[in-house]
């Protein structure tokens, strides 16, 4: 509540001020004064008159008639259909984008195992035996420069070189 400060030196009661600046007058006891209300006003503010024409024009601008609700009923229907159907896509783009994500990670993953089988396979392997062994055992022996063919390559293929060419 609001402090309330006792300024004495009245004579019909006592006067209060509170925090806000206003004064109040209280009496104490059953010799309460009774409230002096304001007269009540009698006389009513009188409407402009309106013409019989402009009373039926704001009547007919004010109701609805069927083809109004018919149409504002339509509206409302395709209204939430298309909004249900933006949300069912916007969940279906969703849910795409999260198996995509996946199916993204399992080709990483994938990838990764793939390099580093190759990777294992090709560092058991010793090419010196594999050498001694095609010269030795299975007779081959070193190609000469006519047995050699070069060709040319198409722009559709494509050839991994892991190593320079030795030249002779």
């Amino acid at each position: 509540m609001a402090k309330v400060e006792r300024m004495d030196g009245s004579r019909s009661g006592q006067r209060m001020k509170n925090q806000n600046g206003r004064t109040y007058v209280y009496v104490d006891g059953t010799a309460v004064r009774k409230l002096q209300t304001a007269p009540a006003k009698t006389q009513k503010q009188q409407k402009p008159s309106v013409s019989p024409r402009a009373r039926r024009n704001r009547e007919r601008a004010l109701s609805m008639n069927l083809g109004y609700v018919a149409f504002l009923t339509v509206a409302a229907v395709i209204t939430v259909f298309m909004c249900v159907n933006f949300l069912q896509l916007q969940a279906k783009g969703t849910k795409l984008q999260k198996e995509v994500t996946a199916l993204e990670a399992q080709l990483d993953s994938a990838i990764l195992e793939n390099d580093s089988d190759y990777n294992r396979i090709i560092t058991n392997v010793d090419m010196e035996h594999v050498k001694d062994v095609a010269m030795n055992q299975l007779g081959m022996v070193q190609a000469k420069k006519s047995q050699i063919i070069t060709y040319e390559i198409d722009d559709n293929d494509y050839v991994r070189q892991y190593s320079e060419i030795p030249t002779e």
